[in-house]
C-alpha cells in the first residue's frame, strides 16, 4: 500500500524547507528587536479552551476544529489558531504576577478542517505576537507595526493595512440594535450561516465572504462607539501616521474571532487568488479574565507562512539561500579514510561547513558529488599525503590547488572563507 500524505497537508523537502527557515529567523530577528520573547505551548489543548476563548459561533469552533476525545474521555482538540493557548499559559504559570507588560511571540502549527486551495491547509503554519498587560494605543499601533516590518523586510511589495474599532461590550451593544435594524429586512437573502448569525451574533454576519454585496450601507460601528472607544483609536491612527505605515479605515471589517476589543487590523496583499488577507489580528481585553485570570488587557497578531510564501513566489522575491559547502573531504585508502573521519569532526567543531563520502565511491564520484554539493573547496588526502602529513586543497570555482599541512588545515579554510 502507497502511504500519501492527508488532504490540506504538505511536506516540506530539502531546497523548500530553507525557505521556511529564512521567513522564521525574520520572524525571529524583528521580535528580538521589539523586545519579544518566544513560548512555545501544546499542539493540543481542552476543546473548552477555545470554545470560551475563540467563541461558539466563530467559523472555527462550529466548523472547523480538530477535535477527539483522549484515552481519559477528555475532549481535546488541535490548536486552531495561538491567542487562546497563550493566555492560558500566561493566566496557568501566573506570567501576570510580573512588574513589566509581557510581550511574546511564538512560531508554529495549526490546525483547521477547512477546504484546502490556494495559501489554505488543514495544517498550518503562524507566526504570532501576544502583549499583555497595556491599554496604551501606543502598543496597538508597535504590534500593527511589527507585522507591517515583517513583510516589508522580507521584500514583499503594495502590503495594506486594514485598521477598525469594533469598541467595548457597551458599544457593541448599541451597535448590535442599529446592526439588527439593517439586517432584518434582509434576511431572506442572506446566505443560511449568516440567518443563523443574526440571532447569535449579529456582528459575525460582516465578516461573511458570500453577502458582502448587501453590506455596502450597513451602519459604520465608528458611529456607535463612546468615548473612550473613539479616543483609543483615534491615538492608534495618530500613531500609526506618524510612523508613516500607509492604512485604511474599514468599518465593516470585525475579524473572525469572537474575543476582540476595540483596535481590529488587517494585512491585505494581492497574489494567492481569491483570498488576499495574509495575516491580521487586534486587541482583546476581555480574554484573559475570561480564561481565569486577572482583568489585564491583551492585544495580538497572526500571520500567516504559507500565504507569506505564496506572496514571496507571485511576486518573485528571491529569498537568500543557504551557503554552499564550505569544503567536501575526499579520502584515497583506508589509512587516509579514518584521518578524514577525526578531521571532519574537527572542522565541523570551528565551524566549518564540511562533509565527505559515505559509500566508498572512486574519487571521480567524489567530486562530482563535491560539484553538485556546490562544495568551495575539496581536500583530497591519499595515504602517501597523510604518511608526509599533508593534505591537498583544491579551489572547486577556479580548479587552483595547492598543498597544506595536515595540522594546518582549519587554519587555512578559516582565513580562505
Amino acid at each position: 500500500m502507497a502511504y500519501q500524505k492527508p488532504t490540506g497537508t504538505q511536506d516540506l523537502l530539502p531546497g523548500t524547507v530553507e525557505k521556511w527557515q529564512y521567513i522564521e529567523e525574520k520572524a525571529r530577528d524583528l521580535c528580538r528587536r521589539y523586545n519579544y520573547s518566544e513560548i512555545r505551548t501544546p499542539i493540543f489543548e481542552s476543546t473548552d479552551l477555545f470554545k470560551r476563548g475563540v467563541g461558539e459561533t466563530t467559523d472555527i469552533v462550529e466548523r472547523e476544529m480538530y477535535t477527539f476525545e483522549d484515552k481519559g474521555k477528555r475532549s481535546m482538540t488541535l490548536r486552531p489558531e495561538g491567542t487562546a493557548g497563550v493566555v492560558r499559559a500566561f493566566v496557568e504559570n501566573k506570567l501576570y504576577g510580573e512588574p513589566d507588560i509581557n510581550k511574546l511571540f511564538y512560531i508554529g502549527p495549526m490546525f483547521r478542517y477547512e477546504r484546502p486551495q490556494a495559501g489554505r491547509y488543514r495544517q498550518l503554519h503562524q507566526f504570532g505576537i501576544e502583549v499583555f498587560g497595556s491599554e496604551d494605543p501606543s502598543i496597538d499601533a508597535e504590534v500593527i507595526g511589527l507585522g507591517y516590518s515583517f513583510y516589508s523586510e522580507l521584500g514583499i511589495r503594495d502590503v495594506s493595512v486594514e485598521v477598525n474599532s469594533v469598541g467595548n461590550p457597551e458599544s457593541r451593544l448599541v451597535y448590535r440594535e442599529k446592526l439588527l435594524a439593517f439586517l432584518n429586512p434582509l434576511r431572506d437573502k442572506l446566505c443560511k450561516d449568516c440567518q443563523v448569525r443574526i440571532d447569535k451574533n449579529p456582528l459575525r454576519v460582516l465578516d461573511c465572504k458570500v453577502d458582502q454585496a448587501y453590506f455596502v450601507d450597513v451602519p459604520s460601528i465608528l458611529d456607535s462607539l463612546d468615548e473612550e472607544c473613539t479616543l483609543h483609536f483615534q491615538a492608534v491612527c495618530d500613531y500609526l501616521d506618524a510612523m508613516e505605515i500607509p492604512y485604511q479605515i474599514n468599518p465593516r471589517m470585525v475579524r473572525g474571532l469572537d474575543y476582540y476589543t476595540h483596535t481590529a487590523f488587517e494585512y491585505k496583499a494581492q497574489g494567492i487568488g481569491a483570498i488576499d488577507t495574509i495575516g491580521g489580528g487586534g486587541r482583546y481585553n476581555g480574554l484573559v479574565s475570561q480564561i481565569g485570570g486577572p482583568d489585564q488587557s491583551g492585544i495580538g497578531l497572526g500571520l500567516g507562512l504559507e500565504r507569506t510564501l505564496l506572496i514571496l513566489e507571485s511576486q518573485q522575491v528571491e529569498i537568500p539561500v543557504i551557503p554552499p559547502l564550505d569544503v567536501y573531504l575526499i579520502a584515497l585508502g583506508e589509512a587516509a579514510e579514518k584521518e578524514m573521519v577525526k578531521l571532519l569532526f574537527q572542522l565541523r567543531g570551528a565551524g566549518i561547513r564540511a562533509d565527505k563520502d559515505y559509500q566508498g565511491r572512486k574519487m571521480k564520484a567524489q567530486m562530482k558529488s563535491a560539484d553538485r554539493l556546490q562544495a568551495r573547496y575539496a581536500a583530497i588526502l591519499g595515504d602517501d599525503e597523510l604518511e608526509r602529513g599533508e593534505i591537498s586543497l583544491k579551489n572547486l570555482s577556479n580548479w587552483e590547488q595547492e598543498t597544506v599541512k595536515l595540522m594546518d588545515l582549519k587554519d587555512v579554510l578559516l582565513l580562505k572563507l
